[in-house]
């Protein structure tokens, strides 16, 4: 059984400490989504075809990676009652490594930057994995009921959108502002990487010093502690074969972040050749992010009234419908794109705040019902997942802009694009989205654990 009553509180410092995080992760998780396809093919002359590939290695680094710190970080846990430790590497790692992915020399170009940013984008990479995936996992060990839980990641998701609208709104500003170019870019990645560094120390700072909630001893034997890599993929498989809920909840959540991706690395293509206004990234960023914040509270309620699960599928089809109206985008642009997609941005509160609340559910059905605490490989395999989606959303983009003929510019003046290329950036943008997040609707309809069986004394029934 847990060593917390049901009714037991989350401390402020810890709910303020946790939100703080969410400056790190939004930040980490948007910057590069909207900014670097852009970088490599209209700043470093890097063709489109192989800029999707340079988008795409590092996350596909992280697969490899997540599930290995998740299995260490519950190791650790289990030793030390705590994951600090891994939060602190990965926030005074991450800063230096992801300015180092926007300074790319002036005598690189071409193939030669390409593989400057693949090799420091793997190390960025790596230190965010570092934090993120025992970040993911500290909800489970911090609340003991799914109410608590939600009151943890309400203020967490609030400040995500705070810091995925400063991020992707405030970031081109500060390129724009240093000039643009490749010292736009170095000044962009020093400044925003010390400000997700801060963030991420908030998160180390608030994180008890040992879980409130612990594991069960009454269960079934503790997984002895994995010593290799292949130990921790084996452990993240078994969760996926295991525990149905998981396996259908990170289905929907990896849809979700294709979908996204695939908005974020086309809004600046969009504002540049659909709207004709290369500074409309901003507001096109500001259009999907600043409603978030307006509605979250109003998300919220709708969760309690509706479930998680409910409000989930209610956001997910609200997004289908708002993404599915900008398809005629390509033909009449103007400023409706910026209302449909604030419309979007409504939905976009809900498809944060609902899965990243039912997943520390999940982890703590399977911790009361196997008697395992398995909260870090459950958060090594969902990082592993989300960040492979927001990675392959840009590649999706990126290889409509080769097939469709897109021309890549190393700085100066616009490219002429070729009429079909247009049409690919406008449908990446709409339809691309729409018709993920509705297969998204599809695989959360197999997700089947309620707030009642949440909150349920342990049964013997797992997740």
């Amino acid at each position: 059984m847990t060593t917390t009553s049901p009714a037991a509180r989350v401390p402020r410092r810890t709910v303020v400490g946790y939100a703080a995080g969410s400056v790190g992760t939004g930040g980490f998780g948007t910057l590069p989504g909207l900014v670097l396809a852009y970088y490599l093919t209209d700043t470093l002359g890097v063709a489109a075809g192989l800029a999707s590939l340079v988008v795409t290695v590092p996350k596909l680094w992280d697969v490899v990676i997540d599930p290995f710190v998740g299995a260490r970080s519950d190791a650790s846990a289990a030793r030390h009652g705590s994951r600090r430790r891994y939060l602190l590497a990965g926030a005074l790692t991450l800063p230096p490594l992801f300015a180092a992915v926007f300074a790319a020399p002036a005598a690189l170009a071409g193939v030669p930057a390409a593989a400057w940013v693949v090799v420091w984008f793997v190390g960025a990479a790596t230190a965010f994995s570092l934090f993120q995936v025992p970040y993911i996992a500290l909800p489970a060990e911090i609340a003991s009921t799914s109410a608590e839980r939600t009151r943890l990641l309400a203020p967490r998701i609030a400040v995500l959108a705070v810091a995925i609208l400063a991020f992707g709104a405030g970031g081109p500003l500060v390129r724009d502002a240093a000039g643009g170019g490749r010292t736009g870019y170095l000044v962009m990645g020093v400044v925003c990487g010390a400000v997700l560094g801060l963030g991420m120390l908030g998160a180390w700072w608030g994180a008890p010093r040992r879980a409130a909630v612990t594991p069960p001893t009454d269960g079934p034997p503790v997984a002895p502690r994995p010593r290799v890599r292949g130990d921790a993929l084996r452990l993240g498989i078994a969760a996926l074969r295991e525990i149905p809920a998981f396996r259908w909840l990170l289905a929907t959540f990896v849809l979700q972040a294709l979908a996204t991706g695939a908005m974020l690395a086309c809004a600046p293509y969009v504002a540049t050749y659909v709207l004709g206004d290369e500074g409309a990234v901003t507001v096109l960023f500001v259009a999907l992010v600043a409603p978030a914040l307006l509605v979250m509270p109003f998300a919220t309620r709708i969760g309690r009234r509706l479930g998680k699960r409910g409000g989930y599928v209610a956001a997910s089809g609200l997004f289908v419908a708002a993404t599915l109206a900008l398809v005629p985008m390509r033909w009449a642009p103007g400023p409706w794109v910026y209302a449909l997609v604030a419309l979007a941005g409504v939905a976009y509160a809900g498809m944060q705040l609902f899965p990243l609340a039912m997943l520390p559910d999940v982890a703590a059905v399977d911790a009361r019902e196997r008697g395992t605490d398995r909260a870090g490989v459950l958060g090594g395999v969902w990082t592993a997942a989300e960040t492979a989606g927001l990675a392959l959303g840009p590649t999706l983009v990126l290889g409509a802009l080769a097939v469709t003929g897109f021309v890549s510019r190393e700085g100066g003046a616009l490219a002429d694009q070729p009429a079909a290329a247009v049409t690919g950036i406008a449908l990446a943008f709409s339809l691309l989205p729409a018709v993920l997040t509705a297969a998204s609707v599809a695989t959360l309809g197999r997700y089947r654990l309620t707030e009642a069986v949440v909150d349920a004394p342990a049964t013997g029934v797992t997740a």
